[in-house]
């Protein structure tokens, strides 16, 4: 692997993640609630609606198979579903205080994968890979305009 590209290696990375069962998830059915209510998270920070279409592309996949995740979290207490303030023919997902706290958790776990993928970092190290990744977040989302 030390002789393959930047970009190489940081695909091999998220693969090799997006593979990884989350911890005491044996069949994935947790980490789709996360992928889920992450993505309807992530189009809150926006200030975008989350909507099942919104959110299919957030994940990256069809509206039906978005709209069996949307149905799943809300069965599991995650998301709720209302009519669209601008809008009442259009529904909205947002999180539920239940949905909240299980992302919190989510992200504390994956704050103590980073810690331990980095030991030995300095904070320093830690602080400009971080700025790094952000940066190629953000240049991602003008590359997907």
């Amino acid at each position: 692997m030390s002789g393959d590209g930047a970009g190489q290696v940081l695909f091999q990375f998220v693969r090799h993640w997006a593979r990884r069962p989350v911890t005491a998830d044996e069949n994935g059915d947790q980490g789709r609630l996360v992928l889920v209510c992450e993505a309807v998270h992530a189009l809150g920070q926006r200030r975008a609606p989350a909507t099942v279409n919104a959110i299919a592309y957030e994940i990256g996949i069809d509206q039906s198979g978005a709209s069996r995740l949307v149905k799943s979290a809300a069965a599991a207490g995650y998301l709720a579903m209302a009519a669209s303030p601008a809008d009442g023919r259009r529904r909205e997902v947002s999180l539920t205080p239940a949905g909240r706290s299980m992302l919190d958790r989510a992200h504390r776990w994956q704050e103590d994968v980073f810690a331990q993928l980095t030991t030995g970092w300095s904070d320093s190290r830690r602080r400009d890979f971080r700025q790094a990744m952000v940066d190629l977040m953000d240049r991602s989302h003008t590359m997907d305009a």
